[in-house]
């Protein structure tokens, strides 16, 4: 990563912020816990693949349609945008595959609801991805594909340890976890081009501190459905 402009140093250091406290707050969700206690199962596992998958098939809408927001002045990151939702709007596949892979039915999973917290988030995000020059979606990018990059490679390990599942079964995590890291390359250069003012730095770091809120939400609603 290049050395930032001012403002994007600025956003950088409040979204490091607001991921500390996301980690925080991801380590008390239950089936988070199970997992790092070892008592998770592979009914954990189906439920976790269960409930992310209205979110993973939103993430391509979303990104989408925040791209189609920006204006001609904003072309260059129009681009980038549309680059990374054409790498993951069929993201949803694997997810399917590796939730049958556990024992799943393909039917089932295709069939889910959201969960409150997936249909909080869904809303929130398609209705900022909406608005003119949506700058603030880095800071929703800045956490999901961060989750990805962070942690998604040792939640995979994990669940196999756990669950004697093979490692094709966590297929989605894995990629994510590989891929995630070139992902977030693409949100410092976009960072550095759009947090240009301290109202756009304001903006994205609290649509970050809104995602993530709504993420660990989502995940917390896995033991209530």
């Amino acid at each position: 990563m290049s050395e930032l402009q001012p403002f994007a140093q600025e956003t950088l250091r409040g979204l490091i912020r607001t991921w500390t406290d996301f980690e925080r707050r991801l380590a008390k969700v239950p089936v988070l816990r199970r997992l790092d206690t070892g008592t998770f199962s592979v009914q954990d596992y189906q439920r976790l693949l269960f409930n992310l998958r209205a979110q993973v098939v939103e993430g391509a809408r979303w990104i989408t349609r925040a791209a189609s927001s920006f204006d001609r002045h904003h072309a260059d990151v129009r681009s980038i945008i549309i680059s990374h939702a054409k790498d993951e709007h069929r993201d949803y596949e694997i997810l399917e595959q590796d939730y049958v892979r556990a024992g799943g039915e393909l039917e089932a999973i295709q069939a889910g609801e959201r969960n409150i917290g997936s249909e909080a988030l869904a809303a929130f995000l398609m209705h900022q991805a909406t608005q003119p020059n949506p700058v603030d979606m880095l800071g929703a990018m800045f956490i999901i594909e961060g989750l990805g990059e962070k942690m998604a490679s040792s939640w995979a390990a994990r669940i196999c340890e756990l669950t004697g599942l093979p490692e094709n079964a966590t297929t989605f995590l894995g990629y994510h976890g590989v891929n995630d890291e070139s992902h977030m390359e693409r949100f410092y250069t976009m960072l550095d081009r759009v947090a240009t003012t301290p109202e756009r730095v304001a903006a994205i770091g609290k649509t970050a501190r809104v995602v993530a809120r709504l993420y660990a939400l989502q995940l917390e609603e896995l033991d209530n459905v």
